[in-house]
């Protein structure tokens, strides 16, 4: 069963997503993370995820991929008391939490030195995000965008030249993220 944050967005993360013209969801992660939204209260245009935990699981997504240090040692997987949390080492070290296990003690989260793993993108329940593939171009945007009263949320293209620390996260989702920069490390 595919049960990784990875995995559960759409089967793959394509590690060379493609600029264009097309919409994609734009995820502000320095909001997300700024304190001033203890609680994730965006809503969802999906029926089944009143809660929202999709974008949680986007968030969650995003800062494995763009936050995370990818450690050679990770503190966080060995925290982990059911081996929820696995690094992938075919995949440049990219942490997936395998939602199935977890059972959201958010040990990993504690035990991260660098304070990566953000315990409010560990949710117990797992729903994903679609990215609203089929209505981002009807009239009106999705609800999740609207209902995000700090502006974190957003359709953006990803033609020309992204703004300094914001970068393609797979084919769907555009983060901005400037908590840490590997290259300046």
């Amino acid at each position: 069963m595919h049960t990784s944050a990875e995995q559960l967005h759409h089967g793959k993360l394509n590690p060379a997503p493609t600029r264009g013209p097309e919409k994609r969801l734009f995820v502000d992660l320095d909001v997300c993370a700024s304190g001033e939204c203890r609680d994730c209260t965006v809503r969802c245009s999906y029926f089944f995820h009143p809660s929202n935990n999709g974008i949680v699981s986007i968030a969650e997504l995003a800062s494995y991929v763009l936050v995370c240090r990818h450690c050679e040692q990770p503190q966080c997987v060995g925290a982990c008391p059911v081996e929820a949390l696995e690094q992938q080492t075919e995949k440049e070290r990219l942490l997936v939490r395998h939602t199935m296990r977890c059972v959201g003690c958010r040990s990993c989260s504690y035990a991260c030195p660098y304070g990566t793993i953000y315990p409010e993108n560990v949710p117990l329940a797992a729903h994903v995000c679609d990215f609203c593939l089929d209505r981002r171009y009807q009239t009106g945007e999705p609800f999740c965008i609207s209902s995000c009263p700090h502006g974190a949320l957003a359709l953006r293209s990803a033609e020309g030249e992204l703004p300094e620390g914001t970068f393609l996260v797979g084919d769907n989702l555009i983060v901005r993220s400037t908590h840490w920069n590997r290259e300046k490390a």
